[in-house]
């Protein structure tokens, strides 16, 4: 049954946005005209242009409060629709608001609360509809709702940790490049007239050829920036660019292994959640491959799919690909032939997370002090340059 989308104003006045499911564009306007309502807009499908369209980012906070809210109230025996009722007059969003009504609307109307979140794959990707699914097959979607509030919990603190980490290290960078900027251009120029050419060395013409480079190309350096940004995002669009992007960030010095493990981790926990939920190895290995976030590692999965189909084992073609640790590979071997392959790989999860906050803590200080030596480098350099004429002219007046 197909959702229409409308925006109308009710006998006091106000307007009124919503969706409402209906067989058929008739039907929809006679429904809004039985709530009292008077329709300015009423059109097929969902809205995502509006401010509070369903096509709005949905913060992960606000999802994980929806599972563990709709996990408690069907666990105390809530109907589905009342639940999903219930959720939808908190208002902690416009856009999650009009989520939570879509999908009542569409359970409603006879369809299965995994097929409803499918719609929506921009708040619910395949592995919450999939979890979803198998729990509503199971009769223990409690259970599954309480555990995706639980993983996406993690996931975002250890997204959160990273990027936490990775602050600081980043307003060096841009606090270093500015002051370096600044001084080439406002503070070398300024002294460069009043200095003698005679007693420049080879370090002052550096160091002035630098600033009038920046002074007289600017424009030039910024569009180079703006050219390597673009190339960059063009990049990252096609599966070739996406590979090299993947190789050179595991080749990285010291975050190489952290960008490797945040994608090993985010794996086992993908694929261990959807296989303690019910969902077939398959399915949940076609699903841990899209969801992977690395083109390496989802291309060894894929593999590890075809190996799995034949009847071989998960841990055999992962063994190849050299991203995982040989620890992982033998829990992974023995998780398999004793059929605990579930909690396992959620236990690796949860250890090396843990192991991974603490080389993220590591990586940043080391980062720190060479950002803060290549800084303190660069400024000496200008130093250096801009000092050795002064006190050579100052020699020869002595």
């Amino acid at each position: 049954m197909p959702s229409f989308s409308y925006k109308a104003y009710n006998a006091g006045g106000q307007s009124v946005t919503g969706v409402i499911t209906a067989e058929n564009y008739q039907v929809a306007m006679r429904m809004l005209d039985e709530q009292a309502l008077f329709p300015v807009k009423v059109d097929e499908g969902v809205d995502q242009s509006g401010p509070g369209g369903i096509g709005r980012k949905i913060r992960t906070r606000h999802l994980t409060m929806i599972y563990n809210q709709l996990a408690d109230l069907l666990r105390a025996g809530v109907p589905m629709l009342r639940s999903l009722d219930v959720l939808a007059k908190q208002e902690i969003s416009p856009a999650l608001t009009l989520l939570v009504k879509d999908l009542r609307e569409n359970v409603a109307g006879g369809m299965s609360l995994g097929d409803a979140m499918g719609k929506h794959p921009r708040a619910f990707p395949p592995l919450v509809s999939s979890m979803v699914k198998a729990g509503e097959q199971g009769g223990f979607l409690e259970d599954v709702l309480a555990r995706l509030a639980v993983f996406s919990e993690r996931q975002e603190e250890l997204r959160g940790k990273i990027i936490g980490s990775m602050i600081y290290p980043a307003v060096l960078v841009t606090a270093g490049a500015g002051v370096v900027t600044f001084m080439l251009t406002y503070v070398v120029p300024k002294l460069r007239d009043n200095l003698r050419p005679e007693t420049f060395n080879a370090l002052t013409h550096l160091v002035f050829g630098v600033a009038d480079f920046l002074r007289e190309y600017y424009i030039v350096v910024i569009g180079m920036f703006a050219a390597v940004i673009v190339a960059y995002s063009t990049l990252r669009r096609t599966p070739g660019g996406q590979r090299t992007i993947a190789k050179a960030q595991l080749k990285l010095p010291v975050v190489g292994k952290v960008f490797t493990m945040v994608a090993v981790c985010r794996f086992c926990r993908i694929l261990g959640t959807l296989l303690h939920n019910g969902v077939p190895i398959l399915q949940a290995l076609r699903i841990s491959k899209d969801s992977a976030g690395n083109v390496l590692l989802a291309e060894q999965i894929e593999s590890a799919e075809e190996s799995v189909r034949k009847g071989d084992t998960l841990s055999s073609p992962l063994a190849k690909s050299g991203l995982f640790p040989l620890d992982i590979l033998d829990m992974i071997s023995v998780a398999e032939e004793s059929n605990t392959l579930d909690k396992v790989l959620v236990q690796i999860a949860d250890t090396n997370e843990t192991r991974l906050g603490r080389q993220v803590d590591l990586a940043v200080r080391i980062i720190e002090p060479v950002l803060l030596v290549c800084m303190a480098g660069m400024v000496f350099i200008i130093a250096i340059a801009l000092l050795v004429p002064i006190l050579t002219m100052g020699t020869k007046v002595s």
